[in-house]
């Protein structure tokens, strides 16, 4: 519980959770058999299919730069990459 949240993420349809909510959640194992094979559905139909997760060595300094830039980095390589590859 994050006691200086983000302003751009508070969601006041679904607030974070406090003690209390905590103590009253249900493990995901205790579930029916049906609801748990419901929530863990696929993606479905028509959706972009996912990123794979790779790993990739930089120079520290690199590294360093590439963050401060801020949230979103890497994302921001991935198009980078697409845009040099032209693809």
């Amino acid at each position: 519980m994050n006691k200086n949240a983000n302003p751009e993420l508070i969601d006041e349809e679904n607030p974070e959770w406090k003690e209390g909510d905590f103590k009253q959640a249900i493990p995901f194992s205790s579930l029916s058999e049906g609801l748990q094979a419901k929530l863990r559905r696929g993606r479905g139909l028509g959706k972009k299919p996912v990123k794979i997760q790779t790993a990739i060595r930089f120079d520290p300094e690199v590294l360093a730069a590439l963050k401060a830039t801020g949230r979103g980095w890497q994302t921001r390589v991935n198009n980078v990459m697409k845009e040099w590859l032209k693809i």
